[in-house]
């Protein structure tokens, strides 16, 4: 019994440095997380009122593996000069100003050992909102899904899609 408690101990650790070291926290898999941004970004006035395509922002979307947050110069495109009153732009005027990006915090990951590409989704004709919920309405982005390994590959059943291991563990 013992040796079982230390095996577990030591297992726990171990799973702890290898997540640290690839950048995942425990906490991937919750969902209805919605972490405090440098600056408060609304969807709900881009994505929704505005009705900018998603990939308007995230430019890499359908091209690679990740999304990516949009580049500076994006949405200098609209507030590099705009005078206005509300604090949020100010903010993002003050990091283009000082040519800094915005340190977002992120919102969906995955552990290291998954590898997920949002090309291959998207040209799978799967919408964005199937994982990342209703955005539009989103005045704070969240998560709202787990994107466990049993959400996805009921995703992947539904869709038949290919359930094999190596689809998405390489």
């Amino acid at each position: 019994m013992k040796k079982a408690l230390i095996l577990m101990a030591v297992s726990g650790f171990y799973a702890t440095c290898i997540a640290a070291k690839h950048g995942v926290g425990f906490l991937w898999y919750l969902e209805d997380v919605a972490p405090e941004q440098p600056i408060a970004f609304s969807h709900v006035r881009h994505a929704g009122e505005l009705a900018l395509e998603c990939t308007k922002c995230h430019q890499y979307a359908d091209k690679g593996k990740r999304a990516t947050v949009p580049a500076m110069s994006i949405c200098a495109e609209c507030h590099g000069k705009m005078e206005t009153d509300n604090p949020e732009v100010k903010k993002l005027q003050e990091y283009l100003a000082e040519d800094r990006p915005v340190e977002w915090v992120k919102v969906h990951d995955l552990p290291w050992h998954v590898h997920f590409t949002h090309k291959r989704h998207i040209k799978a004709g799967v919408e964005c909102r199937t994982c990342h919920g209703d955005v539009e309405g989103m005045p704070r982005m969240r998560r709202v899904r787990s994107l466990e390994m049993g959400w996805c590959v009921g995703c992947h059943r539904m869709k038949e899609a290919s359930t094999d291991c190596l689809t998405c563990h390489k």
